[in-house]
């Protein structure tokens, strides 16, 4: 039997309730509930909270090596799945401000004395995306230390003319950012013209045409999901979380991109292109496929490419790009999904594991256990946070 949070059961009591009133319609008794399901701020907070402690109870030694048994392999602490959670701590941070949030950030960090996995030559954007929250915690603790092997990291990418690292999507979220994150703080347009130069070459020119599909809007995760290749209902593969890693890439890049830069309006007409495109392929139910357009193809809830697109319709609504009318329901929808996920201990249910297609670590439940689950929580927290900011 599936479980609820108890704000999700007192959520459905009280629609109980008003739906029985006179006069009040069933549209306007579940518009009535999503509304107040976003509009509870301490709900959203309690929610991630409780996901988040859980997490942190769980792996209270940052530095611990990841062991995962299904694959019987062991990964450090500071790869990829492990750098997004952080992304989540620290949006959190700021709205549930608590400086035990940031002493495991900086406990992460010294763990790994501020390094990337492979060192300071590494070019794969999976081990850069750590260097997120490094940036954003020598900023916070006005320490530049901090963040000096990540500016090494991508000195040594400026130094040569290659732009074609960013061969799958997923590279997008983990390293784009990095480069928009330093050239904000040093004020150097280079890492501005990289960083374009590198996404329209993966957007637009990897094998010939590029991984976005302007004719949907959506992306396919690398060059062998590019047609010929098809779903099992004869739809082109577009993998929901592939497609969440470029919307939150596109999301942080624009938060800290100047508005007058000369790229702006592009990255911002390829992410508005994406919400319009995403919004067809929700279920009813408020959660997106695994697979985009194959709703068959391993069909029902899945929770970090619907957080991914959650967390980037709120920023679109909080800033203007999306209109509120439109974009509230689709919003609501998702969130009242998320939270259904979430067991009363705080483990994260529907989180599909590591992988590039829909087919991968499957199939997902409500009790399954991912390869990795830190990254789900960091989707999650990111979502949460940006919705928690809505008016």
């Amino acid at each position: 039997m599936q479980r609820f949070s108890n704000f999700t059961r007192a959520a459905a009591g009280l629609l109980s309730l008003a739906m029985m009133a006179p006069g009040l319609t069933k549209a306007q008794a579940t518009h009535d509930k999503q509304a107040s399901s976003i509009s509870n701020k301490s709900a959203i907070v309690k929610t991630l909270r409780v996901a988040n402690n859980y997490f942190m109870d769980k792996w209270q030694d940052v530095g611990k090596i990841i062991y995962v048994p299904s694959k019987k392999k062991s990964w450090p602490s500071h790869i990829w799945t492990r750098a997004v959670y952080y992304e989540g701590l620290m949006a959190f941070h700021k709205i549930d401000p608590n400086p035990t949030y940031i002493k495991y950030a900086m406990d992460w960090g010294n763990a790994h004395h501020w390094s990337l996995r492979d060192g300071n030559t590494t070019r794969n954007a999976d081990n850069q995306c750590a260097g997120q929250t490094y940036i954003d915690l020598a900023i916070l603790k006005k320490d530049t230390a901090l963040m000096s092997n990540i500016k090494a990291t991508i000195g040594n990418m400026l130094a040569t003319d290659k732009i074609d690292d960013w061969s799958w999507v997923d590279a997008i979220q983990m390293g784009m950012p990095v480069f928009a994150k330093l050239g904000k703080i040093t004020g150097d347009q280079k890492y501005y013209d990289r960083m374009w130069q590198m996404y329209h070459y993966t957007r637009s020119e990897l094998n010939k045409i590029g991984l976005f599909d302007t004719k949907t809007g959506l992306w396919w995760r690398d060059k062998d999901f590019m047609p010929p290749y098809k779903e099992p209902n004869g739809e082109d593969c577009y993998w929901s979380r592939g497609n969440g890693w470029v919307a939150a890439a596109l999301v942080r890049v624009l938060n800290e991109l100047p508005k007058n830069a000369p790229h702006y309006k592009d990255y911002l007409q390829d992410y508005i292109m994406m919400m319009h495109a995403i919004l067809k392929y929700q279920d009813p139910k408020g959660y997106w496929n695994v697979s985009l357009a194959d709703p068959t193809h391993f069909g029902g809830k899945e929770l970090t490419g619907t957080a991914l697109f959650t967390y980037a319709m709120a920023w679109g609504v909080n800033n203007g790009y999306l209109k509120k009318a439109r974009y509230l329901k689709p919003i609501s929808l998702a969130w009242q999904s998320l939270v259904s996920c979430v067991h009363p201990n705080g483990f994260l249910g529907y989180v599909q594991g590591t992988g590039k297609e829909p087919k991968d670590s499957q199939p997902v439940g409500y009790d399954h256990q991912p390869d990795f689950e830190d990254f789900g929580l960091g989707c999650l927290l990111l979502a949460g946070s940006e919705l928690y900011k809505l008016n």
